[in-house]
């Protein structure tokens, strides 16, 4: 069964974009495995606090990554 699994800070995407991350990455892998696992693929659009999650021994916020804070 295809899997993804995206995390992203939490508040960046509306419902709409997050429909098209799961439609868009469902037709990735049927273009790759074939229409027959289109019922078995799972995409999961995980939501991050702002702030819980870091990359090379940092902390990264939305500030910090160039996009408006949610809180301003």
């Amino acid at each position: 069964m295809p899997f993804a699994n995206y995390k992203l800070p939490e508040g960046l995407l509306d419902h709409a974009r997050k429909e098209e991350i799961i439609h868009r990455t469902t037709e990735m892998f049927v273009e790759y495995f074939g229409e027959a696992v289109r019922p078995f693929t799972m995409v999961l659009v995980e939501e991050v606090a702002d702030g819980g999650w870091g990359r090379a021994d940092e902390t990264l916020t939305l500030e910090k990554m160039g996009f408006p804070s949610k809180h301003a």
